[in-house]
């Protein structure tokens, strides 16, 4: 049985690796290089395939996240609590940002915002 949750938390982690590293690679290196490469239609189409894979990836942290917390009865810890608000707020900039994808300021906050996530949940795994 502990194998079972092993792997639960190990398609957690890389589902927020593939969430939070996705963020980071286009901050760092595809959108500076793109944004010079004078083509709006190609950035839009990467930011889209990264969409696609972010709708999934927050599909399973969701799933496997409330499998953890039920599992390991942590819906009343205040860690979590904090982590399932910024959750929500990360979900409707999200949201916004579809409808507004020129209001830069949303990446900004929804990469912050998921780096904090990660740290809380780095405090709950501990």
């Amino acid at each position: 049985m502990d194998e079972l949750w092993l792997a639960v938390r190990w398609v957690h982690v890389v589902a927020m690796a593939f969430f939070v590293g996705g963020q980071l690679f286009l901050v760092v290196a595809v959108v500076p290089v793109e944004r010079r490469a004078a083509d709006p239609e190609r950035l839009r189409a990467i930011a889209r395939r990264f969409g696609y894979g972010t709708l999934i990836a927050l599909a399973l942290l969701l799933a496997t996240g409330a499998a953890m917390a039920s599992h390991l009865d942590r819906w009343s810890d205040g860690a979590l609590q904090l982590k399932l608000s910024l959750v929500a707020v990360v979900a409707v900039l999200l949201a916004w940002h579809i409808r507004r994808p020129s209001m830069h300021a949303l990446e900004v906050a929804v990469f912050v915002l998921s780096l904090v996530i990660v740290w809380l949940g780095l405090t709950l795994a501990h």
